[in-house]
């Protein structure tokens, strides 16, 4: 069975490369001296303190794990290679919804490295999938959850 792959930016995989490293080198030995000091309390059956280091030791290796196969199968995008004004992994669009004031602005990213409370969004996303591959000055339908949006692709860097 083919892997899925995930498209990044270069930015976004050097950015998964210092989390892994600060999971591996510092939270990971942290939890293990929370489950070393919990153990020391006595009754493992009843102790509240070791099952909560447990948890977060289970969540942390499910996190180190996730990261590592995105590293391993990232796909990073080069937005250099498509047109100026086409819309891409690694641009940043701007445009203007019909019957608004304001512009929105949105960097295209890979899921991985996604964040709409910096601006960044998912190339997954019902927004980027419909702007991927258009242009400056293009009017677009995007589909979201909360109903069609026409926009305006007013800018795209």
């Amino acid at each position: 069975m083919a892997e899925k792959n995930y498209p990044m930016t270069a930015d976004g995989k050097v950015k998964l490369e210092e989390e892994l490293e600060n999971l591996k080198t510092v939270k990971r030995p942290e939890v293990i001296d929370r489950i070393k000091i919990a153990r020391s309390f006595g009754d493992l059956s009843e102790n509240s303190e070791y099952e909560s280091a447990k948890d977060e030791q289970s969540s942390l290796e499910t996190r180190i794990a996730q990261v590592e196969t995105m590293l391993r199968y990232a796909q990073i995008i080069d937005s250099d290679a498509v047109a100026k004004d086409e819309i891409a992994v690694g641009k940043t669009v701007t445009f203007l919804e019909d019957g608004e004031d304001e512009d929105e602005t949105y960097t295209i990213v890979g899921a991985a490295e996604a964040d709409p409370f910096e601006g960044k969004i998912s190339n997954e996303s019902p927004i980027a999938e419909a702007l991927i591959g258009k242009h400056k000055g293009d009017h677009v339908a995007i589909q979201t959850p909360g109903g069609e949006m026409q926009v305006k692709i007013t800018d795209v860097k």
